[in-house]
């Protein structure tokens, strides 16, 4: 019997999509799509940062033609499903990569662990990272912009290019405003009103790293009141961490909370706002990968790092911000994000519904 095995829809453990939709067999298959090669992604996480390394995918097809992509991550069900293999970041994935050969490996994070399975694997070309004398060092010059921006905060903070940028050129591919890549969703779990205006989503957490990106719940608050006088219907967002929050907000303001989702359900609930407004956070990500409009909230990182693909704008304190990539406010005198005005928000909310048409 023929078996194609370097058929692009092969998956040896378990029948192929065309023989399952449609019966077919290798032998004399129309659907016979030979691979020329692989390539292998590492990007574990953090989950927004796997959600923008997607703007690598596309030039990535353009330079590497019928080549299979694995992508090994922490959180696999936020890469698209255009990805042919997508391995959660377990000791039994290790091994099948370590089995197999690549024709590029690309690993984008500086973990050690991720390093030093890079360093492990078999490739014609390893681009990113890896692990040399027990320490993350660039797999090639390619790598060094990136490298060094992480170690000192002048190099970071003189920076003017966006992530997709820096990525795309770390993975030696054109950089021409690559999008991110994701997978349109399947559900929309909340219950929102029925004929209401546009839906606001306020995603009111920060994630627990860097808490100075926190915003005041008192000024959380008041862009609601400001934004419910507009007519916006206002959805509240987050997980487990900003439950608590999220519920003393919508006792306070009735502003519309369903409680928290699972992670494969979060974009089928950003994909129902029509404008979000958010901290740096996996939200963020979310809402730029769907194409939404965007009022990103900017204190302790390098504006030049986030492409809003002319969807959304960024917005900062009024007074600027002495905690430069700090999980700790070190100035005594103030805290920015107290002067973040929420009529500030509630313009750059306008400006953003406007767009909508």
């Amino acid at each position: 019997m023929i078996v194609h095995s370097d058929c692009l829809y092969f998956k040896g453990h378990i029948p192929c999509t065309p023989h399952k939709e449609r019966g077919v067999h290798c032998d004399g298959c129309p659907e016979y799509n030979q691979i020329a090669g692989r390539i292998l992604v590492i990007k574990l996480g953090a989950a927004g940062d796997v959600i923008r390394t997607t703007s690598i995918l596309s030039p990535l097809r353009d330079k590497y033609p019928q080549h299979q992509i694995w992508w090994l991550s922490d959180s696999p069900e936020l890469v698209p499903r255009s990805v042919h293999r997508r391995l959660l970041s377990t000791p039994e994935s290790y091994l099948s990569i370590q089995a197999t050969p690549f024709d590029v490996v690309i690993n984008l994070d500086k973990d050690h662990h991720a390093c030093a399975l890079a360093s492990t694997l078999t490739t014609n070309h390893l681009y990113g990272f890896t692990l040399k004398d027990g320490a993350a060092a660039p797999a090639n010059e390619l790598a060094d912009h990136k490298f060094n921006t992480g170690l000192f905060d002048d190099l970071s903070k003189s920076n003017t290019k966006s992530y997709p940028q820096e990525m795309a050129e770390l993975c030696d591919l054109p950089y021409n405003i690559n999008e991110y890549e994701m997978d349109a969703p399947t559900n929309a779990p909340l219950n929102l009103p029925v004929g209401g205006s546009h839906v606001v989503g306020l995603n009111t957490g920060c994630g627990d790293r860097w808490r100075t990106r926190e915003w005041p719940l008192d000024s959380w608050a008041s862009l609601i009141t400001l934004l419910h006088a507009e007519g916006y219907t206002v959805v509240l967002l987050g997980g487990p961490a900003e439950h608590d929050r999220n519920m003393e907000l919508h006792a306070a303001t009735n502003a519309h909370y369903e409680g928290t989702f699972p992670l494969g359900d979060f974009p089928g609930v950003v994909q129902q706002c029509d404008v979000i407004v958010t901290a740096v956070t996996m939200a963020m990500h979310i809402a730029i990968g769907l194409k939404k409009r965007l009022v990103l909230m900017n204190n302790i990182f390098n504006p030049h790092e986030f492409e809003l693909y002319g969807r959304g704008v960024l917005i900062e304190p009024s007074k600027p911000c002495t905690c430069y990539f700090q999980q700790t406010c070190s100035n005594g005198d103030y805290e920015c994000m107290d002067h973040l005005d929420p009529q500030t928000l509630l313009d750059a909310v306008r400006n953003e519904v406007q767009q909508l048409g």
